[in-house]
């Protein structure tokens, strides 16, 4: 077999359908892309069992067959060939050529015989929204995904659709994050997507509000129809943490405060923690202002913000990774933070509309 294509078309498509390969498996041609040829077109499939990522492309191909290219390998070949067409030939043995003017590599491809195929997907939903919006929704929440794997459910995120209001939630026991965004849609469910396939999912999604995504759902499997990429990924099984208990009732200390200047301070303080040194940024809220200290046996810093205070003078405690984490999520000049005492969680929100909600839980003071 012969087939001909351009190397941007290939090399975009290999790049991204990569990202689902699995780094290590027993079976040695999930660690590759299985390529599909028709006479025209290449199906491209990167698959690990969890996740999977489809495309085609256009190529010109003297017969139809199908087989596997080591990812990393075939990868690193096609980008480091020149502009312009790339032809592959692959005999009855599965020896490959690979050449592009003066340069041919040759290498062994497998046989796509051993590659396990995508679950069969019969749709029972679908919505769609734009590309930007769902964008900009999971790189909001992404932050606050658990790591932990005690608890599968919170290593993905919750996708809600209710009263016409789609929510995209996250939480990892110390953080909350929550984006919302009104929908045209008349029915109500829920779904749990792992953060892997969203992470991925955001690379191909585009900054651009009139291109869309369109979601496919079932039972037990997602697709993303996106810019002619499908991503299809496993749910997570379970029930979701009921994050609306979460979300304090009122406050006693409201604050509007710029939050780059914000940002700026916390990192001042980080210079003195790392893996081995952790200690609690302590914030005191009065008169106008925030005084933020850090003290660790690298030393101390004192720092000092004007902001817009209303209610109870408070001093709290917070993990600084994770305040400036939820902070850069905000992606908005100023923000408003609630309080409830030192010992409940800070509520960030925008200065005007809920757009996002995020939650922060304090770390307990010790006296000095």
């Amino acid at each position: 077999m012969k087939l001909v294509c351009k190397k941007q078309n290939l090399n975009a498509a290999v790049a991204s359908v990569s990202r689902a390969v699995a780094l290590k498996s027993t079976i040695a041609a999930l660690e590759g892309i299985k390529i599909k040829v028709s006479e025209t077109t290449a199906e491209l499939t990167g698959y690990d069992l969890e996740m999977g990522i489809k495309t085609e492309i256009p190529v010109e191909s003297d017969k139809s067959g199908e087989f596997v290219f080591n990812s990393q390998l075939f990868s690193d070949i096609i980008r480091k060939m020149p502009d312009g067409d790339i032809t592959i030939e692959i005999d009855e043995r599965l020896s490959t050529r690979i050449s592009s003017g003066m340069i041919e590599y040759s290498i062994i491809s497998l046989s796509a015989d051993e590659y396990p195929d995508i679950p069969d997907f019969e749709s029972e939903k679908s919505i769609k929204i734009s590309q930007n919006i769902l964008k900009n929704m999971i790189n909001q929440t992404v932050f606050a995904v658990s790591v932990n794997e005690n608890k599968p459910i919170l290593t993905g995120e919750l996708f809600e659709i209710t009263d016409k209001s789609f929510n995209l939630v996250a939480l990892d026991g110390f953080r909350l994050a929550v984006r919302s965004e009104q929908i045209d849609c008349d029915e109500d469910y829920k779904f749990v997507v792992p953060s892997k396939a969203l992470k991925e999912l955001s690379n191909l999604l585009k900054d651009d509000d009139d291109l869309f995504v369109t979601i496919y759902t079932s039972r037990k499997h997602i697709v993303f129809d996106v810019n002619g990429y499908r991503v299809m990924s496993r749910l997570l099984e379970g029930d979701f943490h009921n994050y609306r208990g979460s979300l304090p009732p009122s406050s006693s200390t409201e604050v509007i405060i710029n939050t780059k200047s914000l940002i700026n301070s916390l990192e001042r303080c980080t210079l003195l923690i790392n893996d081995r040194i952790k200690a609690p940024v302590k914030c005191l809220f009065e008169n106008g202002e925030v005084k933020i200290s850090c003290s660790t046996a690298l030393g101390k810093v004192n720092d000092a913000l004007e902001a817009d205070i209303s209610g109870s003078v408070i001093e709290i405690g917070f993990n600084c990774r994770y305040l400036i984490e939820a902070l850069k999520a905000t992606e908005s000049d100023k923000v408003r933070l609630f309080m409830n005492g030192g010992l409940g969680p800070m509520k960030i929100s925008p200065l005007e509309g809920d757009s996002y909600t995020f939650l922060v839980l304090p770390v307990r003071l010790t006296a000095n």
